[in-house]
């Protein structure tokens, strides 16, 4: 992008922020917003965002984190709402990822782009497989309480395990990811 012949400053877009299949992003925001609503009342209040970025190793000051928020809590709600919260997300995404979409030929492209970054999340160790203590390690940063039993964990692997290897490679993810995708 050019500005009167100087180049803007853009931020690379992280691929797991966004992910470019509206249905996934909107399935991926209301799964983000019920864990940080950590006590299920329809509202993250200021507390609950902080605790979540906490747990995320994203520490912020709460009255930073007060000042950015609150115009988007609407008048009389303790916290924000799912749509407040989706206007949140989408100006921050707006403000720092704009206008740096790779041009991908095909959404089925972008959707195995998309694929593969989630895929990434989960393999730690870059092995090209995730076993169950990287599943683990990741349910637990998310505050899920799946993370909290080993026993669980291998049961969720051995689920989308269709090569009885112990552990799913990215074809697997693809499949099960799929599947998710024409429930939702």
């Amino acid at each position: 992008m050019e500005n009167n012949g100087e180049k803007n400053k853009k931020v690379s877009k992280s691929p797991s922020f966004s992910l470019r299949s509206p249905s996934l992003n909107a399935l991926r925001l209301q799964r983000i917003f019920d864990l940080f609503d950590h006590n299920g009342d329809g509202f993250i209040t200021l507390e609950e965002l902080s605790q979540a970025l906490s747990r995320l190793g994203l520490n912020a000051n709460l009255s930073d984190l007060k000042s950015t928020v609150e115009s988007y809590i609407q008048p009389g709600n303790t916290g924000l709402n799912f749509e407040d919260f989706s206007s949140l997300h989408k100006t921050l995404d707006d403000c720092f990822f704009a206008g740096d979409d790779d041009d991908l030929s095909s959404p089925a492209a972008a959707d195995e782009s998309d694929l593969a970054e989630a895929f990434k999340v989960f393999d730690e160790n870059g092995d090209g497989f995730i076993c169950a203590r990287e599943l683990q390690a990741v349910l637990k940063k998310l505050g899920l309480p799946e993370g909290g039993e080993m026993e669980r964990v291998e049961r969720m692997i051995i689920s989308v395990d269709r090569n009885k290897d112990g552990r799913v490679d990215f074809f697997e993810f693809k499949n099960m990811m799929r599947t998710v995708k024409q429930i939702s």
